[in-house]
């Protein structure tokens, strides 16, 4: 009985602690999803909270800006999308990931905070809009003709 004992036991405890690490804490993003949003509603609401004085949307026309400090790119071909949940949490922490070259010296994003104004439709649809206005680059390999096998 001991010996079953000393080989059963630690093995069962195992698989109890892999099981465990598998669950997902509470305050995990995992689930969470919102709704498909209007990407035309998204673009109002993009001009509307005036967005447009510090951000671009490659391809997309925009009203004029008021001198933004700012010029933001957004949209056009990439080689990486961010994902939907990338680009929520750009909106509501935009702190969480600063552009390059528009770090601020504590750290802090410039982005005025719009958790307070912005409702989560407007969230989604505006969500909706970035999204559409980006397009995946297609990726090109290195060429390595010189060194190919053969006769030189």
């Amino acid at each position: 009985m001991g010996r079953i004992y000393r080989l059963v036991v630690p093995g069962l405890l195992g698989i109890v602690v892999g099981i465990s690490g598998c669950t997902p804490q509470p305050t995990s993003g995992k689930g969470f999803t919102l709704p498909d949003g209007n990407s035309d509603r998204g673009k109002t609401v993009f001009t509307e909270l005036n967005c447009h004085q510090c951000h671009t949307v490659s391809g997309t026309e925009l009203p004029p800006i008021e001198d933004g400090e700012m010029n933001i790119g957004l949209g056009g071909e990439v080689t990486r999308i961010d994902t939907y949940g990338q680009l929520v949490t750009s909106i509501i922490n935009p702190s969480h990931r600063l552009a390059k070259g528009h770090s601020a010296e504590d750290g802090t994003s410039k982005m005025k905070n719009y958790n307070d104004i912005l409702t989560v439709s407007q969230l989604i649809d505006l969500v909706a809009f970035l999204q559409s206005e980006y397009r995946l680059k297609p990726y090109e390999p290195t060429p390595y003709d010189m060194y190919q096998y053969g006769p030189f």
